[in-house]
């Protein structure tokens, strides 16, 4: 599919910016929220507010495992399918503050990761089964669809307005951002994305806005889906020895002449995976073993790509010792074998 040339589309962020994030090489991805509480990643929304309750909740300990990991950036997840917000926004009451544990864990987990040197991202999901404003939910439209696809999904003007407004508030409230993850971007009207992207960059300018790619295509941008973005995100699998489609291969990232947009923009490339099979915590799922781990990490650092590797926070609100240790068994494989970032 060809979309119309919009030559005025220019690279917004320099070849330096991008390679300083390429270089940060390795990060951790949070999963946490109500599906911590429920067991379904794509949870419904119902559960309340009061049953998120991590009675032993530690941000600190997350960030020290992130960096004592040899990891230099992380992803929280601010609000996930469910809709639970895990700031005090001003936009719903469905947020950490009627919640048990009450405060700011995105706040503190923002500040935790700029005192000890870890670069902070935020992660914000566009399908939202509590936010529905009257419409159809997007699980509503997935589970009737037989192709199991998203084609068919409309989003109102309402929820288009309160992500923006949400977005906008994360952004003012939370500074220094090293980049802002937008999961299922493909729901999105394309017009209100490219306004999206705009907005949330002139709010943060050096921050990289990262529209997910996610699993369509396994080697590179799918236009449609996740045009405009900063980086090429591929979930649960590996970068392709050639590279990316449609694409010419540099010593870094890709430099991809896009038929949306007619120019010229370098895209570096971001693998998210999961340390076990799971992105929140379950009790039964064990981490992967340092070998699969270790190859993984060796094969998305060879071929130019960055590794957001994800370990879900306990219901208690930790990070289980199985992960932490073997975080570090990790890394110790990591650093004997030079390949440390």
């Amino acid at each position: 599919m060809a979309f119309p040339p919009t030559p005025s589309f220019q690279q917004r962020l320099s070849l330096e910016r991008l390679q300083q994030w390429e270089a940060l090489g390795y990060g951790m991805f949070l999963h946490f929220g109500i599906s911590t509480y429920d067991g379904n990643e794509l949870s419904d929304g119902t559960l309340p507010a009061s049953a998120f309750n991590p009675t032993k909740l530690d941000v600190e300990q997350w960030v020290n495992t992130i960096k004592e990991a040899g990891m230099r950036y992380a992803v929280l997840t601010t609000k996930h399918v469910a809709g639970f917000c895990l700031w005090p926004t001003e936009h719903t009451d469905y947020h950490i503050g009627a919640s048990p544990v009450g405060g700011d864990l995105v706040g503190d987990f923002v500040a935790a990761c700029h005192k000890h040197g870890i670069r902070p991202g935020l992660y914000y999901c566009s399908w939202d089964n509590h936010h529905t404003f009257g419409a159809k939910s997007v699980s509503q439209y997935w589970q009737h669809n037989l192709e199991r696809t998203f084609s068919h999904v409309a989003l109102n003007q309402e929820y288009l307005d309160f992500q923006k407004a949400q977005l906008t508030e994360l952004l003012q409230r939370y500074p220094d951002l090293e980049e802002l993850w937008i999961d299922i971007p493909l729901i999105l009207p394309m017009g209100y994305r490219r306004e999206l992207y705009e907005h949330c960059a002139s709010l943060q300018p050096n921050c990289l806005i990262i529209m997910n790619n996610g699993i369509p295509d396994k080697q590179g941008i799918v236009y449609q889906h996740s045009w405009p973005t900063d980086v090429v995100t591929i979930e649960r699998d590996l970068p392709k020895v050639n590279g990316i489609v449609k694409s010419q291969r540099t010593s870094r990232g890709w430099e991809t002449r896009h038929e949306y947009c007619g120019e010229y923009f370098y895209l570096p490339a971001e693998i998210c995976d999961t340390m076990g099979m799971e992105w929140f915590y379950e009790e039964d799922d064990e981490p992967r073993s340092t070998l699969e781990l270790a190859s993984m990490y060796g094969i998305c650092r060879s071929r130019g790509a960055n590794l957001l590797l994800d370990v879900g926070p306990t219901p208690e609100g930790l990070i289980h010792d199985k992960h932490r240790d073997g975080l570090f068994r990790l890394r110790e494989c990591l650093e004997k074998n030079n390949w440390a970032a």
